[in-house]
């Protein structure tokens, strides 16, 4: 069931990254639904994805102005595949993501290992989390529109 769990996430991050802002959480389902998932399955991922939305971001060291490496730690070595490991660092190469980024992406992908995670489970947590990111730094104006106070945000 995990294996299914993952592609619905993984498919759920693919309409959020091709903008289809139109479908509803219903479109989705539907669609889902009609692709062979049962509603366990799709209840079970849409608990995951909220659940990994509603983490806090983790806490770094301070922003270091030249580019680091990463060096995996022989239990991410062993949770994360090759193929995995290898996306994070293209990743964080070409600048998509940053160091706190690329430990939350690790953090919350060991959180999944029963087994070594595949580049394909690392893709859905990047997008899921690099989507929370982009929601979460917007909350605060999304609170001063909601409450109708301008002047928060200019301070």
């Amino acid at each position: 069931m995990r294996e299914r769990v993952l592609a619905i996430v993984s498919i759920i991050a693919q309409y959020v990254m091709e903008d289809r802002d139109q479908m509803s959480e219903a479109d989705i389902v539907e669609e889902l639904l009609a692709e062979g998932f049962d509603s366990e399955e799709i209840d079970a991922a849409f608990s995951w994805m909220e659940a990994l939305s509603l983490q806090p971001p983790l806490k770094g060291a301070l922003p270091l102005a030249a580019a680091t490496n990463r060096v995996f730690s022989p239990e991410e070595v062993r949770g994360l595949s090759l193929e995995a490991r290898g996306f994070l660092v293209k990743l964080r190469t070409l600048g998509i993501i940053d160091d706190d980024i690329q430990e939350e992406i690790i953090d919350k992908a060991l959180q999944l290992a029963e087994e070594e995670v595949s580049v394909k489970e690392v893709k859905a947590v990047a997008a899921l989390t690099l989507f929370a990111r982009s929601t979460n730094d917007l909350q605060k104006e999304v609170d001063c529109f909601m409450d109708d106070d301008w002047a928060r945000l200019y301070h």
